[in-house]
Formats: C-alpha cells, structure tokens, sequence
C-alpha cells in the first residue's frame, strides 16, 4: 500500500538568461537543450507562456518528448478565463484554453492553475458558476484544477467548502501580501513559494526549506500541517496519500532552481 504520495518540486519556466553560464545551466548549452536539461534536474515546471497566449499541439507534443518519465508540467490557463468581471461567462475563453492541445502532454501534463487577479473579489455564486465549467477530462485525459484568488474576500470557510464539492485545490501561496490556503480540498496540494531572494544560494534559506519539506511530507502522507492555520479550521479531511507540487516562484529566481534542487533532496 502506498503510504504517501509524490512530491514534485520545480520552478516558473525554463528560459532565463541568469540560469544560463553555470549559473543553472551548463556554459555553452544551447537554449534548444535547456528544456531537457531543466527536466532531468527538476521533476516540474510551471509554465507561465500559456497565461499570455496559446500554443500549437505540436509544441506540446516537442515538450513531452524532451522530458523524461515522472516529469510534469503544471500550466497556467489564460488569462481570458480569470481577468474578467463575471467568471461564470468565461466558458468560451476556457474551451479554446483546453483545446489548444494540452492533451499532447500525455502523462506529462500536472495541474492547472487558475489565478486570479488581486482585485478580484469573491463571489459564491459567480465563482460556482466557474467552478462548473472546468471539466475533470480533455481528450481523455483527466485534469488536475488549482485556483489562485489573491484577495482577502477568499479568506472564508464557504469558499473552502466551495472547491472542496468540486475536488480543486486552492494554491498554499508563501507570499507578503496574497492569502495563504492550507486547507487541503482536492487529492493533491500545490504550493508556491514566493519570498525567496537572489542573495540566498538556496533561493530560500536551509532552515525555511528543511520546514518546508517537513510539510509537504505531511500533505503527501495525508495529513495537515499543524504551523500553517487553515481558513476552515472546523473542517475535517480525509488522511490519504496526495501528491504534492511546489514551486518557487518570483522571489530569488535567480537561485530558484537551487532551491528547488535542495527540497527535493529533502524530501526524497
């Protein structure tokens, strides 16, 4: 029986020219081998390019290829489906995001994320209404949902029990001024760790990293951390294993693959 689930640990993307000359990659790489290289270092990467436009199946089909077994990528969905006023409207823009070609990702293809801008506000019944138009398959393969809401209206048991009905996990977000969701609402956790900096070799300092992958290895055997408070503190969860994403993102990108290196030696 498996007693914990998969812990992945990775970065925002793979093409950043401070990586490049031994800082990440290897002097001299080719940008085109950067990706093969990333994924055989790392075992994610959130891309942030499919929140600003989209892509053509076959360049989904080129990543899988250059990526290795147990590899994913975790996608943010278009920024047509979240930055608008009425979200439960936002079916078209969603279908078109899908049926790019995401698919071609296979076996390589991990959560989507859904974030929203820090303006946004909850609404119960309009955020149901989106909630409604994610589908659990595209083409057969079934999806993983993770939202980002970045204000503090979010910050309520009801919203909570919302995505909990609908199986999406809200992001455990480390960041100065965006709400933290601990709260475990879906079969998987995904995390964002945000206030590394470029001053730390380790992006975030050993201490903070060796916290962090004792909460992760919380999440994975199916329990709750007990240092990080969750909105519905009533709510009772399920022990079961789930797999675990985390990402640092932003905050010391420039040592962000560093960091993301170190918690998954940490973790295992």
């Amino acid at each position: 029986m498996v007693s914990q689930g998969t812990i992945r640990t990775g970065i925002g993307g793979w093409t950043f020219e401070p990586w490049e000359n031994g800082q990440f990659y290897p002097e001299k790489l080719a940008k085109k081998r950067q990706l093969e290289y990333a994924s055989r270092q790392l075992t994610a990467i959130e891309v942030n390019g499919t929140y600003y436009g989209s892509q053509k199946p076959a360049t989904f089909a080129k990543w899988r290829e250059e990526t290795p077994d147990g590899f994913v990528f975790s996608l943010k969905a278009s920024r047509y489906c979240t930055n608008r006023k009425v979200l439960a409207e936002g079916g078209p823009s969603i279908e078109k995001f899908l049926t790019q070609g995401i698919a071609e990702l296979g076996d390589r293809l991990g959560p989507i994320l859904w974030q929203f801008m820090a303006t946004k506000k909850f609404e119960p019944e309009d955020f149901e209404g989106f909630l409604n138009l994610l589908p659990k398959e595209q083409d057969g393969l079934p999806l993983k949902h993770v939202v980002e809401p970045r204000h503090d209206s979010f910050c309520t048991p009801e919203f909570v029990e919302l995505i909990a009905k609908y199986n999406v996990a809200a992001v455990v977000a480390d960041h100065a001024e965006y709400p933290m969701f601990a709260d475990v609402t879906s079969d998987f956790v995904y995390a964002r760790l945000q206030q590394g900096t470029d001053d730390t070799p380790t992006c975030y300092p050993t201490n903070d990293i060796d916290a962090w992958a004792k909460r992760f290895g919380t999440y994975a055997e199916g329990g709750v951390p007990d240092d990080l408070p969750p909105i519905a503190e009533a709510r009772k969860v399920e022990k079961k294993p789930r797999d675990v994403f985390a990402f640092f993102i932003t905050g010391g990108k420039v040592n962000a693959p560093e960091g993301a290196k170190t918690l998954q030696k940490k973790v295992g």
